[in-house]
């Protein structure tokens, strides 16, 4: 059964970092539309793209390092 003592504080990590990224997606998909302030747009895109690429890479990280 999964519980947090066995899943490690980088699967947690990883959730919420994906979390954060659908949510930067949601704020960058809603800047487009209002299409208010460019900049903001760019920072929640780039946001949303670095949260989940650092929550793909963290398990493929702890993967090679434990085996």
């Amino acid at each position: 059964m999964f519980n947090v003592e066995t899943a490690g504080w980088h699967v947690i990590i990883s959730v919420l970092l994906i979390i954060f990224s659908f949510y930067f997606t949601l704020t960058f998909i809603e800047n487009l539309h209002k299409g208010e302030d460019e900049r903001v747009t760019k920072q929640s895109k780039l946001a949303a793209i670095i949260c989940f690429g650092i929550a793909l890479v963290i398990p493929f990280l702890i993967a090679l390092i434990t085996k």
